[in-house]
């Protein structure tokens, strides 16, 4: 009985694989600095604290599957930001996070 259900999961876990390799994460301490500003212009675009919370926490994970560390680094970076891929970045937690 266990064998088909770990092949489905195996199957499963390969088919993700692309998905994972692609996957970024946020340079040490810009992940809070994200949240931290995001939760700022939520508030102040009438979100509550809670729903700017969730909000905010659904874009760090957008653009944690949908970006490099590369990318993300350049989001990050204080020189000045691609617009492509700002707007890219805003598209992504848009889709992601937006109910409707």
């Amino acid at each position: 009985m266990r064998f088909p259900s770990l092949l489905a999961l195996s199957v499963a876990g390969a088919l993700l694989l692309p998905v994972a390799a692609n996957a970024g994460s946020f340079p040490a301490g810009a992940k809070q600095n994200y949240m931290s500003q995001c939760t700022k212009v939520a508030s102040g675009q009438g979100l509550d604290a809670k729903a700017a919370q969730q909000h905010c926490t659904c874009g760090a994970t957008a653009i944690e599957k949908n970006f490099s560390d590369d990318e993300i680094k350049d989001l990050n970076s204080s020189d000045g930001v691609d617009a492509k891929l700002m707007q890219k970045a805003q598209t992504v937690v848009k889709q992601a996070c937006t109910k409707g």
